[in-house]
């Protein structure tokens, strides 16, 4: 059963998560509330995030200062983070997002659709780097010679083919991704982080391959940055 990414709704109000709520549970993921910016840092704490959603006008802490927390610290610093706020204090206030952190800013009222979409895309790029990571350890186990499938040895041959055959899985994936962020114009910083993926999935075809017999075998894995 594939695990659903989860998704972080930061506002102090408590209409504003329910809307939220409304338009993204058709992307079937796992929304957390947070009704604080201290709130979201605690929820960060301990679980991994797809996207953050992140009122910028909040009581106390304020979304511009959750989000520096959020890119001060090395566990949460490359989570996309998605700024909304019903106020438009013009370009000044929109380069602020930005340099806090923020890979796109969204006024409110939004269109539904427009903020699912967007989205829907950093959970595919979430969810590809998840499938990427577990191609990466499958592999080390194969370098290290100490792979083993429910308890059991495996031969080499076969989980070369294994892994092989899960990679080119996720390489059509992010390779049918990237064209589609590509023919709708999409975020720039969307269609940045879709390349820096399929730079990574290229480095572990590598690796890959180096490992199949007559080709040597791989001494290192690519970094997973």
């Amino acid at each position: 059963m594939v695990q659903k990414a989860k998704i972080l709704l930061v506002d102090d109000r408590p209409e504003n998560l329910l809307a939220l709520e409304a338009i993204l549970s058709a992307l079937d993921q796992t929304l957390v509330r947070a009704s604080s910016g201290e709130e979201a840092l605690k929820a960060l704490l301990t679980d991994d995030f797809a996207v953050i959603l992140l009122d910028v006008q909040m009581p106390g802490m304020d979304g511009f200062e959750t989000a520096a927390h959020i890119k001060r610290r090395e566990r949460t610093r490359d989570i996309p983070i998605i700024f909304l706020t019903a106020i438009n204090h013009g370009p000044h206030h929109t380069f602020r997002g930005y340099a806090a952190g923020a890979v796109d800013y969204i006024s409110k009222p939004f269109d539904p659709w427009v903020l699912r979409a967007k989205v829907s895309v950093f959970v595919d790029l979430y969810m590809k780097n998840c499938q990427l990571r577990e191609q990466a350890s499958l592999l080390r186990l194969q370098l290290e010679g100490g792979e083993k499938d429910a308890g059991e040895a495996k031969e080499p041959a076969g989980l070369l083919a294994e892994l092989s055959a899960r990679l080119a899985a996720v390489e059509e994936q992010a390779e049918a991704l990237t064209k589609q962020l590509n023919d709708e114009s999409t975020d720039a910083a969307a269609v940045a982080t879709a390349a820096h993926l399929e730079r990574k999935l290229t480095g572990l075809r590598r690796a890959l391959d180096a490992l199949e017999p007559g080709t040597g075998s791989a001494s290192s894995l690519p970094s997973q940055n």
